[in-house]
């Protein structure tokens, strides 16, 4: 894989310019906390959409238990900061951001390994059955956490010290983005799809369909656990009832909107479905009507594939040529100074 191919810089370049839009806004008070607190969770939305999509969209296994590694992820993270680590609500530390850092990282770590001792069995299976035992461990993790009272039980793990903001929540998704989009399009995404299309005939060619099937499984939990403990660190707690299979369901038909396959229509479908029920409390009464409709609406005609055909053509005509020309500008001045 390439990370740093050039279809890849321009999308992180892309993400890294919205940011600076967003700080920007931000820091002159043009944006209120509120709208940069659901911007921040339709990102966090985003991360897990984009990794489910590895999983759904390009392996073709069908899983609704993607909800169960955020969990992983949100609690051991969780855990590190406040036990290990002891960072307390309001402690000052230099160091705070380095063990929030370490503490992602092992939580999606975390995650991963759960990941693969559940996906060696589950993956040898064809048909529905994946779908069955990720909802079974979804199930078993929640009743899990609310008897686990050292986690703090049916109340939830609380206190948990504020450590998420914007920036680490738009690095994790340009991170997130730039690897799935880079596995997607490299031999391994290739042979993955290949498994979608025809596991049979992938097997008849030589390719490893389990070996493809448990690698998609086991990236994607990884992110998705990093999507779990920037949540967690965001709203400060980590709640059973925040990940049972409701939520799974519910990143399930953000990837359906947005389109299988695509990375792109994963986090627009995961910005507009996190912002959606937001937008519609101007009518609170009304409010659980409009939504079920508005995603009738979109099962039925999905206005998203035209909308991010027209971002797709904005950002081939006006915006890439005016990267690629400073770009082009800024290497030749560095050329002619290293001459």
């Amino acid at each position: 894989m390439h990370l740093l191919r050039h279809k890849n810089l321009l999308n992180i370049v892309a993400i890294v310019l919205c940011y600076v839009v967003l700080w920007g806004l931000n820091v002159h008070r043009l944006l209120s906390d509120y709208i940069l607190f659901v911007i921040m969770c339709g990102l966090i939305n985003a991360i897990m959409t984009v990794s489910l999509n590895l999983v759904t969209g390009f392996t073709g296994q069908f899983s609704i238990g993607h909800a169960a590694f955020m969990a992983v992820g949100a609690y051991t993270s969780a855990v590190m900061t406040k036990l290990v680590f002891h960072i307390g609500l309001s402690t000052p530390s230099p160091l705070r951001e380095v063990f929030f850092l370490v503490s992602l990282l092992v939580g999606s770590l975390a995650s991963a390994v759960v990941a693969y001792l559940i996906g060696i069995p589950t993956l040898r299976l064809k048909g529905d059955y994946l779908c069955i035992a990720t909802l079974g461990f979804n199930q078993i993790l929640v009743v899990l956490l609310n008897n686990l009272h050292v986690l703090g039980g049916p109340r939830g793990f609380i206190d948990i010290p504020k450590l998420s903001n914007l920036a680490w929540i738009m690095g994790f998704t340009v991170v997130s983005v730039a690897v799935i989009s880079n596995y997607a399009h490299s031999i391994f995404g290739s042979q993955s799809m290949a498994v979608r299309e025809d596991e049979l005939a992938a097997e008849s060619l030589g390719i490893d369909s389990t070996k493809y099937k448990i690698n998609a499984f086991v990236l994607a939990s990884f992110f998705a656990g990093a999507a779990g403990g920037l949540l967690a660190h965001l709203l400060q707690l980590a709640h059973p009832t925040q990940f049972t299979f409701l939520k799974s369901i519910e990143i399930l038909l953000m990837l359906v909107v947005g389109g299988m396959g695509s990375v792109h229509g994963s986090i627009l479908a995961a910005l507009v479905l996190t912002m959606l029920p937001e937008v519609l409390r101007f009518s609170q009464d009304l409010r659980l009507v409009i939504y079920p409709l508005l995603l009738i609406l979109f099962a039925v005609r999905n206005p998203l594939p035209y909308l991010r055909q027209q971002v797709a053509e904005v950002w081939e005509v006006k915006v890439k040529p005016v990267i690629v020309g400073h770009a082009t500008i800024l290497k030749r001045f560095f050329s002619g100074m290293l001459k």
